[in-house]
């Protein structure tokens, strides 16, 4: 059977018989089973191989360009026209194949997080150790399982749904779930998470009960758009994130005084207090380098693998002021010490300033966190989501989107109607969530996805074929839909 059927069916342990690629997958932290797992010890270290899913430099998770790839039929990010980009170019041109060698990364990325966090929750009731730590472990895998799921729920929306950890028959026949049942499981996760997980997080790359709450504010968001439309999650959203920013202090949150210190980029420092959520990485062990911040953001000129930049629209419609300034860098450097404006170099594109390292340091990684959620992005949800649930904007929602404008040195929004303050909301999002994963989603959510890519400029990548609700999702990886034909 096909090695990535393993990471499909969620699990290392699945594919155990008949399959001898099983020894050669990375299975730190992979502790299986309930004697695995009745010491403390050996379910913290379970919890650390599920959190492996989210953070293998080149083979899967979120710390190389993969996830920024996957966004890119937003209209914030675009890739090169040529070179080695063709899986980057499918998505930002909307033909992405089920052989697309980034999606099936994400894919299999989710479902080894998802399978460490099944095991987790399968066994922990006989571990022996501290309670409160316990509940702690448990309710991050939790937190892992319903992440995991939110992300590939809304890359490909109808997904396998597997939430045993033991090997059974049936996995090699199972079939899909539909969005409404995948979110279901979502939001009894996080709901679960956030009785269980503290209110101080244990460290900087794990959740604390603020975490969750903010992903539950996404999740109904989200689940209030395309493809569920249930509105009455608005009301949801904006109640679970004002919990957040009325408790912003008890759980370590505040927004930055200045975008240029949040994006310092320093890999001496482990995250900031406007993280919310962030994957720590650490330089010096290959499968753990943030791959982000380096190379793959940088043009040719700087030594750079030109995987991700600007898209010129997006750009030129930037507001002008210090957060446009800490977003793009718009001149560089060549190895001769001669300096070109962007749109001089070889690709004619501005670059994105924020995932430079401190003081322009080259090299191909970091160990910059990898940001997953800002608090920045809590208020945008209660400002959002409280307009339209409403109709009508609150003293609190004026308050948390003029916050993230006058870091930026805005105008102040002041006087508008529902609808428009809501759209609004939707567009500061765009400006200050730019290239973070963010946009692409709230195109689909809002069915805005046509609209945003019609007016791209010419020096851009266009859409192939007129754009639809079928080119809001990817196609399962052809590795799995070859081995299962009920995939």
């Amino acid at each position: 059977m096909k090695r990535n059927l393993i990471w499909a069916l969620g699990a290392a342990v699945i594919m155990v018989a008949g399959c001898k690629n099983y020894l050669d997958e990375d299975i730190r932290g992979g502790l299986l089973g309930a004697q695995a797992l009745e010491s403390q010890e050996g379910l913290e270290a379970a919890l650390t191989g599920a959190y492996k899913g989210w953070a293998n430099t080149w083979g899967y998770g979120f710390i190389h360009a993969t996830g920024i790839a996957a966004t890119m039929g937003g209209d914030d990010v675009t890739t090169h026209k040529a070179s080695n980009k063709a899986d980057f170019r499918e998505f930002d041109q909307f033909a992405v194949p089920a052989t697309n060698q980034r999606t099936q990364a994400l894919y299999n990325g989710c479902y080894k997080a998802i399978q460490g966090a099944n095991n987790i929750i399968a066994n922990y009731q006989n571990t022996q150790g501290d309670a409160a730590t316990i509940d702690a472990i448990v309710g991050e895998a939790y937190f892992i399982r319903a992440v995991s799921y939110y992300w590939l729920v809304r890359l490909y929306k109808d997904i396998p749904l597997i939430q045993q950890a033991e090997f059974s028959e049936d996995l090699l026949a199972i079939g899909k779930s539909g969005p409404e049942e995948v979110y279901n499981l979502i939001v009894g996760d996080l709901q679960k998470a956030e009785e269980l997980v503290p209110n101080t997080k244990r460290d900087p790359g794990r959740p604390n009960k603020g975490t969750v709450k903010a992903y539950l504010a996404d999740v109904y968001l989200t689940m209030a758009g395309w493809p569920l439309k249930q509105t009455d999650k608005y009301a949801l959203a904006a109640a679970k994130a004002r919990e957040v920013i009325e408790n912003k202090d008890l759980y370590g949150f505040r927004l930055l005084d200045t975008y240029t210190e949040l994006f310092e980029n320093d890999p001496e420092k482990n995250g900031t207090a406007e993280s919310v959520f962030q994957i720590s990485t650490f330089m010096g062990v290959g499968s753990t380098n943030n791959a982000n911040y380096g190379f793959s953001a940088m043009p040719g000129e700087e030594g750079g693998w030109d995987d991700f930049f600007a898209e010129l629209n997006f750009f030129r419609d930037f507001p002008e002021g210090p957060r446009k300034d800490a977003t793009f860098r718009t001149t560089f450097v060549k190895g001769d010490g001669s300096t070109i404006s962007w749109e001089d170099s070889q690709t004619q594109h501005p670059y994105y300033y924020k995932y430079y390292q401190k003081d322009e340091v080259k090299n191909w990684a970091s160990q910059i966190p990898e940001s997953m959620m800002r608090y920045a992005h809590v208020l945008t949800i209660y400002a959002e989501a409280q307009a339209r649930a409403t109709g009508t904007p609150d003293d609190l929602a004026y308050e948390c989107i003029n916050a993230i404008r006058q870091r930026a040195e805005l105008d102040l929004f002041e006087n508008m109607s529902g609808p428009e303050f809501a759209d609004a909301v939707v567009q500061e999002r765009a400006w200050e969530f730019a290239a973070e994963r963010t946009r692409w989603f709230d195109l689909v959510r809002l069915e805005l996805v046509a609209e945003a890519n019609s007016n791209k400029d010419a020096n851009d990548l266009q859409p192939i074929g007129t754009l639809t609700e079928e080119n809001y999702v990817f196609p399962l990886p052809f590795s799995e839909t070859s081995a299962n034909p009920n995939l």
